[in-house]
């Protein structure tokens, strides 16, 4: 574990069939990615798969682990990134291909026995087809997250801004779905995406924690690096442990050009913050 952290710490990074690094995660291949973040310090990795199935997951594992870290979640995002494929589309091809994807992706999450991640790729609304795409969304995640809960995974749900997705914007938002599912599902919570919707990440941690699977960080405004010293990251470990947080902490943040250095900022900041929980 992390120094100083009682949950694992993880970072973005991209599988191998990502057309390209994913600009929130590591800018270099998995390997590339795994191998500098063990030497900084990290106990894992977020994984993001765009067409990986299980049948890739021993593969995976072996990248991963092979410099000592944990495949700690799997994430969606490149599935609507960057093939544009989204639960919410009015073509029924691309809704087809767009689940084919997710129940692929979490065959290979309950491979690897992590929970599987949605935001993005549930898509937004055309004017004047809101409702009907809402059914669509809806029946779709039922079935993600029973392929997952079968396959031995978790669905966890992220509250997106509006900039992302037309569904769930806030925690209250996405847990009426995950109570409605017939699954076993929980939340990712995201600083970025709670301040851009007007949600005090604190009250969002302290109120849902031991709901949430993951938070993941990023400054404020910038979506850039942790800041060394930044007054809010001691209040938000508090308010984790406060509230019997047993999930993993990524660090989901644009890069400055330099992954390596970037990785360095974050840990250094976060692990220099968790003084506070000594």
């Amino acid at each position: 574990m992390t120094a100083g952290l009682p949950w694992p710490l993880a970072y973005t990074v991209s599988g191998d069939d990502c057309r390209t690094p994913m600009p929130l995660g590591f800018d270099g291949s998995l390997a590339e990615a795994v191998r500098h973040l063990s030497e900084l310090g990290y106990d894992g990795v977020e994984v993001q798969v765009r067409e990986t199935t299980a049948r890739d997951a021993e593969a995976l594992r072996r990248t991963v682990e092979a410099d000592g870290l944990k495949v700690l979640g799997i994430g969606t995002g490149p599935v609507s990134a960057q093939d544009g494929l989204t639960l919410a589309d009015p073509s029924p091809d691309v809704r087809r291909h767009a689940l084919d994807r997710l129940l692929g992706a979490a065959r290979l999450a309950g491979a690897l026995g992590v929970p599987i991640t949605l935001g993005q790729t549930r898509g937004t609304f055309v004017p004047g087809l809101g409702d009907m795409q809402r059914i669509w969304v809806d029946d779709a995640v039922r079935q993600l997250a029973e392929e997952a809960s079968n396959h031995g995974s978790r669905l966890l749900l992220e509250p997106q801004s509006r900039a992302n997705t037309s569904l769930w914007h806030t925690p209250e938002e996405a847990l009426a779905v995950v109570g409605s599912l017939g699954a076993p599902a929980g939340l990712v919570l995201d600083t970025h995406h709670l301040d851009t919707e007007g949600v005090n990440p604190l009250r969002a941690i302290a109120d849902h924690a031991r709901v949430t699977g993951c938070l993941q960080l990023a400054a404020p405004i910038t979506r850039g690096p942790l800041t060394l010293g930044d007054p809010r990251l001691p209040s938000l470990l508090t308010a984790l442990h406060a509230g019997g947080f047993t999930g993993w902490l990524t660090l989901e943040h644009t890069q400055d050009g330099d992954s390596p250095k970037a990785a360095a900022r974050s840990w250094t900041a976060l692990t220099d913050a968790a003084a506070v929980l000594a």
